[in-house]
């Protein structure tokens, strides 16, 4: 492999973790910050038992998301009254510009999920209501 590829290929170990504007702690994954990922954004945000995040919306960019394990659950739109359950193997999209409320309801399991942004910067765009 020719050495000018090897140096644009990036390891993220786990143990490196940030705080979101929306209260939640993330595993720091794949941003702008850490590698070249353009436009992409990939963080492990770990739901804790009972864990609930602020209400916030993404300006500029959508959000996909796959549930490992666990339950997670949303409210949803302009008022946050569509509640919505999340099952380990199932998906999530939200689209740019959707208020949304995320949390785990389980007082004792954790929910582990990844997301994925088409943010690079992770945080950048993150507008708290």
């Amino acid at each position: 492999m020719d050495n000018k590829h090897q140096s644009t290929v990036t390891i993220i170990r786990p143990g490196h973790t940030f705080e979101g504007k929306q209260g939640l702690t993330y595993g720091e994954g794949i941003f702008a910050g850490n590698t070249r990922a353009r436009p992409t954004c990939l963080p492990l945000p770990p739901l804790r038992p009972g864990v609930r995040s602020r209400d916030p919306y993404h300006e500029l960019h959508g959000t996909a998301i796959y549930v490992l394990g666990g339950e997670s659950a949303r409210w949803n739109g302009d008022d946050l009254a569509e509640p919505l359950p999340v099952k380990a193997a199932e998906f999530l999209y939200t689209p740019a510009g959707v208020p949304h409320l995320p949390y785990n309801p389980s007082e004792t399991e954790p929910c582990t999920v990844v997301l994925a942004r088409t943010d690079p910067n992770e945080q950048e765009s993150v507008v708290l209501l």
